[in-house]
């Protein structure tokens, strides 16, 4: 018998990637539950029986679900009333019925979960305490980047390479001197089949899971490659100001936990990576 998956918010950036990923396998079936499926798939809704139904029914659970976006997306949202409220209620809806029937699962957390003065970082804090309360795992996910459908909450990677096939012009929200370690979503699925598979063994070792590369990118170089890869489309590339800080993490650099690299390599390169977005948008 085949087992059942369900993945939560299997619509999304990360989700579909592990939809697709999962899929290949033939000891899989796959129970996907999105909001953009419709009403009866919203998360938030106290009394939805059908994520009760879907989540007594499978084997193991990915909880992917959440109200999130890139950093334009957060900065202008992650403050307000709708988004917290959103991801409380998804919190509760979900830890709820986990704990009701002793599911296992993995939360989808966020390298940002230390950085108090964000309030995404704050409620994937909680998220990561309620996990540990009920014996799931969470995993810290590194600015993973892949094909998104939500244009409006695109994450910076999409986002330029969006704005490179549209206008031919990268607009930066900043200087992009900040850092970051990017990770495509194929490698992060691959990653999440791997705890699942061995989710005794990593719940016993009470270590922080990251997924990661370990390589670090200032963003500035992400809108240089783009422009290299579309190089007969002359790309512009712009900075908002040489003096605009990075408002969204307040330049805080974390250092990534390297533990999971014993059991997982990412095998993508940002220029493979970026090359498969731009590959796939231009179909």
């Amino acid at each position: 018998m085949r087992k059942k998956i369900l993945i939560l918010g299997s619509k999304g950036q990360i989700g579909s990637h592990l939809v697709d990923f999962l899929k290949k396998m033939k000891s899989f079936q796959i129970i996907e539950f999105d909001l953009v499926q419709g009403k009866k798939f919203d998360i938030r809704n106290f009394n939805n029986n059908n994520l009760e139904k879907c989540i007594q029914k499978s084997d193991f659970v990915f909880f992917l679900a959440f109200d999130v976006g890139g950093s334009r997306y957060l900065k202008k949202y992650q403050s307000t009333y709708n988004f917290l409220i959103n991801n409380l209620l998804i919190l509760s809806n979900v830890f709820r019925l986990l704990k009701k029937h002793r599911k296992k699962f993995i939360f989808a957390s966020s390298q940002m979960s230390n950085m108090d003065f964000s309030p995404y970082g704050t409620l994937k804090r909680l998220g990561e305490e309620v996990t540990k309360s009920l014996n799931g795992i969470y995993v810290k996910f590194w600015n993973v980047y892949g094909i998104e459908r939500d244009i409006k909450k695109s994450h910076v990677v999409t986002d330029f390479v969006l704005k490179a096939l549209k206008n031919k012009h990268i607009k930066m929200l900043t200087s992009g001197r900040e850092s970051r370690e990017f990770l495509y979503a194929d490698d992060c699925s691959e990653g999440l089949y791997i705890i699942m598979k061995k989710f005794n063994f990593f719940s016993k070792k009470n270590k922080e899971l990251h997924l990661t590369t370990g390589k670090r990118i200032k963003v500035i170089d992400i809108a240089k490659l783009i422009k290299k890869i579309l190089l007969r489309k002359k790309i512009k590339i712009s900075i908002r100001s040489s003096n605009k800080k990075d408002d969204l993490q307040n330049n805080k650099n974390n250092t990534p936990n390297r533990f999971f690299f014993k059991f997982w390599k990412p095998r993508y390169s940002i220029e493979e990576g970026i090359e498969k977005i731009i590959n796939f948008y231009l179909r």
